[in-house]
């Protein structure tokens, strides 16, 4: 299990690439990529901030109970802090099972937690100065579906 914090910018292809490799007894990877997305003109730099230390270890957390729930065989989770383009990789995640149907499930779970529960602090850079953001109602709705 992988969880990196990066102000640096990623290529996923590579990513995907060694994630899979020399994975023989694994029936499928899903992965997920999101870019940072510039809002119609409205964010010309999405800003990310998280706590050293303590949002890895929350996503580790969870990410661990992703594995167990899923009976997943590995998993990779890449997320940009700092100042992201739009344009650019925010988030990569992959995970590795058996079988798809819990490769595909355990990204998705992995995605609405990031989105909805992780710690990071997020901040929109825009013609009209700055902005925080919040979850919205669906990234609440989207976590609330695994309960």
């Amino acid at each position: 299990m992988m969880i990196s914090l990066t102000d640096q910018g990623f290529d996923p292809g590579p990513l995907l690439s060694g994630f899979c490799r020399g994975r023989a007894e694994t029936g499928a990877v899903a992965s997920f990529t999101g870019l940072a997305r510039a809002e119609g003109g409205e964010t010309k730099i999405l800003e990310l901030e998280a706590y050293p230390g303590f949002t890895e270890a929350q996503i580790g957390a969870f990410a661990e109970t992703a594995r167990t729930r899923f009976d997943l065989q590995d998993l990779m989770i890449v997320h940009r802090i700092g100042q992201i383009a739009p344009g650019e990789p925010i988030v990569f995640v992959a995970t590795a099972a058996s079988h798809r149907r819990a490769a595909f499930e355990a990204c998705d779970y992995l995605m609405d937690y990031l989105k909805s529960r992780a710690p990071f602090w997020k901040k929109e850079h825009g013609p009209d100065g700055a902005r925080w953001v919040e979850p919205r109602a669906e990234d609440h709705e989207d976590i609330a579906r695994w309960a």
